[in-house]
């Protein structure tokens, strides 16, 4: 057996791929916490939020190649998890799963908080898949419009006018709530 040898084009391939992998790393390292929460917050089921992020991450990998601005990469990426949960969303209704908290009957506002987080839970899935996302991205996130924009794609107009009429189908779903006879306040 003859010593291979290595055509110097080559060394230099290995090379860029090993510092391409390691860029991808540590970039996807550093969001991968923010990733799933936003994910999560989107979807509202936690094995469903994980199962987007690495779908989100497989996307992100096969497109590294793409991102030219380094500046935008939160953006960039926000942008493939925000659409990676919209088609998720879009391809089935995703049941959220909801964590509650036990109230020990410790207090009577330990219950209230509880009532109205469960309003809360269930007026927000209602929301379909752009409304979710641009109230996740404003009011857990707390980007600005313009932000959310950048983010998911769509002008700075559509995003406000999404989160207005999100706000409003939540607001009067939590209304709706406390006239309905099963509805306690």
């Amino acid at each position: 057996m003859g010593v291979r040898h290595v055509a110097e084009g080559e060394l230099e391939r290995i090379d860029a791929a090993a510092a391409k992998r390691g860029a991808f790393a540590r970039f996807t390292d550093a969001r991968l916490v923010r990733a799933y929460r936003l994910a999560a917050v989107i979807l509202r089921d936690p094995v469903e939020a994980e199962d987007a992020v690495h779908d989100a991450g497989v996307q992100a990998w096969l497109h590294w190649t793409e991102l030219r601005d380094e500046a935008r990469a939160d953006s960039w990426f926000d942008r493939i998890i925000v659409n990676e949960c919209r088609a998720r969303l879009r391809r089935k209704h995703v049941r959220p799963l909801m964590v509650r908290e036990a109230t020990d009957g410790a207090a009577p506002d330990a219950y209230r908080a509880f009532v109205e987080r469960d309003a809360l839970d269930a007026a927000f899935a209602r929301l379909d898949a752009d409304h979710r996302i641009v109230v996740v991205l404003r009011h857990v996130d707390g980007l600005s419009p313009a932000e959310i924009a950048e983010r998911t794609g769509t002008r700075e107009g559509t995003v406000k006018s999404r989160l207005h009429y999100a706000l409003r189908e939540l607001r009067a779903a939590l209304e709706a709530g406390e006239r309905l006879p099963g509805g306690r306040s």
